[in-house]
This record gives C-alpha cells, structure tokens and sequence, in this order.
C-alpha cells in the first residue's frame, strides 16, 4: 500500500510539473524574430540594388540572397516595379575590406578575412518612415600559391561575407519595428 501511495505522489508530481511548464511557455508570448520582420514587411516588397562599379558581380549576388531570404524565410511577395510596392527596399555595399591574418614563413600573406558592410534601408509607403542599419559580415580564407589575392578568390570570399552579413537582416528588421 506504502509502494502504491509513492508512485501516485510521483505520478501527480509529474503531471502537476507538466501542467506548469506547458501554462508558462504557453503564456510567454514567446514569437521568433522572423514573426516581426514578417509584420514589418507585410505587403508587396521592391528591392533596389545600388551597384559599385568596383564590385558588380557581387551586388547582383546580394540582391539575388536578400531576394530568396525575403520569399523564403517571411514569405514577402517581391514586385518588380518600385509603383507597386508598399514597402521599398534599398541595399548598398558600404565597404568591402580585406585584412592579412597569417603570414607563412618567408613573410608572404597565407590567411586574409573578408570584411563587408552592407547598408540596409526600407521605407514603408504608409507612413512614409526610413529605417537604415548596417549590416556586417566576415570570412576568411586562404591564398595557396604567393601572397596575390585572385579575382576568383575575392569574389568568393566577398560573397560568402556577405552570405553572413544578410543573416542579420531579418534581426534588424524585426529590432527596427519596436522602434517606431
């Protein structure tokens, strides 16, 4: 009877630690990041690329990333003319640094980092209001053969730092709607 009192203490224990757990999280309110960014962009979305002469193929590959990033994580429904958006997207490569990290014995350059910044801007045609941040990104690589950094090489390290840097726009964004 001893044993059978103890396994009903223990079963009441678990199911009033269940029902606890689940009213808390349940009542939290907890909603991801991409819930707010998704409210933030709600509507049709244009996105502008401003291109720099020095880097083109790589601001056409951002637009392409923030383009899937859009229709895939929030499901924004992208226009193709500026007319028919509700909220405009602009995108700019701000900066684009490459930095030595390593350098072998003889003194040539084996590890660099690729640093880029990209600014991020949209307006909302409701309220007519701008937001603008600065996102970052890194990454780094290695030269196999002397100390020349190659086109192919630069392009693929700009693009992943950029890859990287466009994982923190849907934060951004979601950050900026408290905001206003």
């Amino acid at each position: 009877m001893k044993s059978m009192n103890n396994i009903s203490k223990k079963v009441l224990f678990v199911l009033f630690t269940s029902f606890i757990s689940l009213s808390l999280f349940s009542g939290c309110g907890y909603k991801p990041s991409t819930y707010y960014a998704k409210k933030e962009l709600s509507g049709k979305v244009f996105v502008k690329l401003f291109v720099d002469l020095k880097d083109p193929k790589n601001a056409v590959l951002i637009k392409d990333s923030i383009n899937q990033l859009l229709a895939q994580k929030i499901g924004s429904k992208l226009v193709y003319d500026e007319s028919l958006a509700d909220t405009v997207m602009n995108l700019k490569i701000n900066s684009v640094k490459m930095r030595t990290l390593q350098y072998d014995i003889d003194g040539y350059n084996k590890l660099y980092k690729a640093v880029v910044d990209i600014l991020v801007s949209y307006t909302k045609k409701d309220t007519n209001k701008t937001n603008k941040f600065i996102v970052t990104g890194e990454h780094n690589f290695s030269v196999d053969d002397g100390s020349t950094i190659t086109d192919t090489k630069r392009f693929d390290a700009i693009k992943n730092a950029s890859e990287d840097a466009l994982d923190e726009v849907l934060s951004k964004i979601a950050v900026s709607s408290f905001r206003q």
